[in-house]
């Protein structure tokens, strides 16, 4: 009985996610368009490698992960939605989990269009083992995030859940170097984003392509997953359903 309202409950949620175009072009297709603009106009004249992937795909999938569930929750309470689940016996961690469930295949198909556009414009050479690993690490590391993304959705309404959500994620990805590299950024801005877990997913998965050092990265990443599931916890004790 659980496995079949999960099913169901994911199911509306991916139902829920297509019936929201303006959700569907901010968290996929302008990450896609604004990289092939980027790629085409400053892409390395030898041919892209994964690690175009592992920095832009953190931000890519992180547009999908942050602002999807969060925002769907904020619109599920608006419409009091919350309250008929919570009427049918719907468990919330159910109704949460699938939120977050739900953003997968689409954190996927970014990534996977972001790897043609990488071919295609890009001349990037794929090595199918290397973006598997880069894919697995984007998806699942960028779960925690998810989790600030449901606090803003439990306490802010849906209009300025999206913009608090887009006010998080943009400062991050800038500072994190994911747009533009730390090299012609100045250290100020570098000394900041190497605190930020966006840059910490970032460098774990570009630790798939070179095989550089991943551990400090992951440890950061679990302690993002604690505290945002502190601040989530607290955001859903005092939301109203």
């Amino acid at each position: 009985m659980t496995a079949q309202m999960m099913r169901l409950e994911v199911r509306d949620e991916l139902l829920a996610i297509r019936r929201e175009p303006a959700t569907l072009f901010f968290s996929v297709l302008m990450p896609v368009l604004f990289f092939a603009m980027f790629i085409g106009l400053f892409g390395p004249e030898d041919g892209a490698d994964a690690g175009i992937i592992a920095s832009y795909g953190t931000f890519a999938v992180l547009a999908v992960v942050m602002l999807s569930p969060g925002i769907g929750l904020a619109d599920a309470r608006d419409r009091g939605w919350l309250r008929v689940k919570r009427v049918s016996g719907t468990p919330l961690w159910m109704t949460l989990l699938a939120k977050v469930i739900a953003a997968i295949p689409y954190a996927l198909a970014v990534l996977l269009a972001l790897t043609v556009v990488a071919v295609l414009v890009g001349s990037m050479a794929v090595n199918v083992g290397v973006l598997l690993r880069v894919f697995v690490v984007l998806v699942l590391g960028a779960m925690p995030f998810a989790l600030f993304s449901l606090a803003v959705g439990a306490r802010a309404g849906t209009t300025a859940a999206a913009a608090i959500l887009n006010a998080i994620l943009m400062p991050m990805v800038i500072v994190s170097g994911l747009w533009f590299p730390h090299d012609i950024m100045p250290d100020w801005v570098v000394s900041i984003g190497q605190f930020m877990p966006t840059y910490h997913l970032a460098q774990l998965a570009q630790a798939q392509v070179d095989g550089g050092p991943w551990l400090g990265h992951l440890a950061v990443l679990g302690l993002t997953t604690v505290v945002g599931a502190i601040v989530a916890a607290l955001a859903y004790r005092s939301a109203r359903p």
